[in-house]
């Protein structure tokens, strides 16, 4: 043993309960959708031990870096790591929980993302030993009330739990698809065609000799176009494209020539990874191939690499790109607008998924946001269940109405 270790051991109180903090810290890890198993909170402990405990940011970095292993558990561990370790709101919500409840007249917040996840997990067993409270029957008038579903389509991905987000993944398995089709210069055979098809009837005729000749005809095919996706993978976006991954994952199971790239610092191809079958799998090995899940952005940059090597390759026959950002370009902006309108040139509709869009005060002021707006078709919000519908409405080609009107926000942003 090393003199270092052996000043850590001594340091060390063996009467301490490190040890069973860091397990119980783990469970609601757990709880709260994190996969922390035995060898994991094994390695926290003896990494703990061996690092010894300093200031509080060396003890969260020494956890973090055993017990993380997903880019998108980050916001779950800090929001669990704030709560658990003796923070002044714990002991707050704490005192609240065995005080008499008095009416809150602050102003209430909106929750942090994976806040109601982690306070799920960190309070269940304070809910269990609750006592069961017998309620009285009561018939209710429940014509203009709210259902369960509804609630559930209209909230907001970044404060679902656990329970919430598999419901959400299962509804999304059950959205009606986008069923539009483009028409090619290819034909099919169609007995109820207004072109003739000539070599149909000589086909037909060698089978009898020439001796029987009969009318064939044909109609223009129609397929599925192309659906091109390049999702930002930031920080502050990657609560929602983990979600949108799988209803990418569902569209990519019911129609063919779905692309998908993801963007943060650099670009990456995720197509091959997310025609698996199970959607888990399928996610999994996403987070497996991406590098700079979590880190910066460099919309412009990652843009002129699509084009350049990418655009020929997948953009034909009226494809449809998503981009889905929230357009806050870390770099110089000076070429963010000429890869856009390269972008725009080169596909049949271009439509920008925002979830910026779910604040109601929303301005295009960013100066990412001004450079990109001009050159895209449809602008959309992309939060909620409810966006995912309209957005599949949108792809089957009924109306956007003026809220999709890029032109209605850009103006909005003039005039503030």
């Amino acid at each position: 043993m090393s003199a270092a270790s052996q000043t850590i051991s001594r340091n060390v109180n063996p009467d301490g309960r490190i040890a069973d903090n860091i397990v119980y810290f783990a469970r609601a890890l757990r709880k709260a959708g994190m996969r922390v198993g035995p060898a994991s909170v094994k390695d926290a402990i003896d990494a703990v031990l061996t690092a010894g405990i300093g200031s509080r940011d060396d003890f969260y970095w020494t956890l973090h870096a055993v017990l993380v292993t997903r880019h998108e558990d980050h916001p779950v561990f800090d929001e669990a790591f704030r709560l658990f370790w003796k923070s002044r709101e714990l002991i707050e919500k704490m005192i609240a929980m065995f005080s008499p409840i008095a009416p809150d007249h602050r102003e209430k917040q909106k929750p942090r993302a994976a806040e109601n996840r982690v306070n799920q997990a960190m309070f269940e067993g304070h809910q269990k030993a609750q006592p069961q409270k017998e309620t009285p029957e009561i018939e209710i008038d429940a014509r203009l009330t709210v259902s369960g579903n509804e609630v559930l389509r209209a909230k907001d991905f970044a404060q679902m739990t656990v329970a919430e987000l598999g419901d959400a993944k299962r509804a999304i398995q059950e959205l009606k698809l986008p069923f539009d089709a483009v028409v090619t210069r290819r034909f099919k055979p169609d007995p109820r065609g207004r072109r003739a098809d000539p070599r149909a009837m000589m086909r037909s005729a060698i089978r009898t000799g020439g001796q029987l000749i009969l009318p064939k005809f044909r109609s223009p095919r129609e397929v599925h176009p192309p659906l091109v996706v390049l999702a930002d993978i930031s920080g502050s976006m990657s609560q929602y494209t983990r979600i949108f991954l799988h209803f990418l994952h569902a569209l990519t199971e019911k129609r063919r020539r779905v692309h998908t790239f993801v963007f943060g610092t650099r670009l990456t191809n995720l197509t091959r990874q997310m025609r698996h079958r199970d959607p888990d799998e399928a996610l999994a090995e996403c987070a497996d191939v991406v590098k700079d899940w979590s880190g910066g952005t460099r919309i412009g940059d990652t843009l002129h690499e699509f084009n350049r090597l990418w655009s020929r390759r997948v953009l034909g026959q009226g494809a449809i790109v998503l981009l889905i950002t929230d357009g806050l370009e870390r770099d110089d902006v000076a070429g963010l607008s000429e890869e856009m309108e390269r972008l725009r040139k080169s596909c049949r509709r271009l439509i920008w998924l925002n979830p910026l869009l779910r604040f109601d005060g929303f301005e295009a002021r960013a100066r990412g946001v001004r450079a990109m707006l001009p050159h895209v078709d449809e602008f959309r919000a992309v939060h909620n269940l409810n966006a995912l519908t309209d957005l599949c409405e949108a792809l089957a080609g009924k109306h956007s109405g003026r809220e999709s009107d890029p032109r209605r926000w850009f103006a909005r942003g003039e005039a503030a």
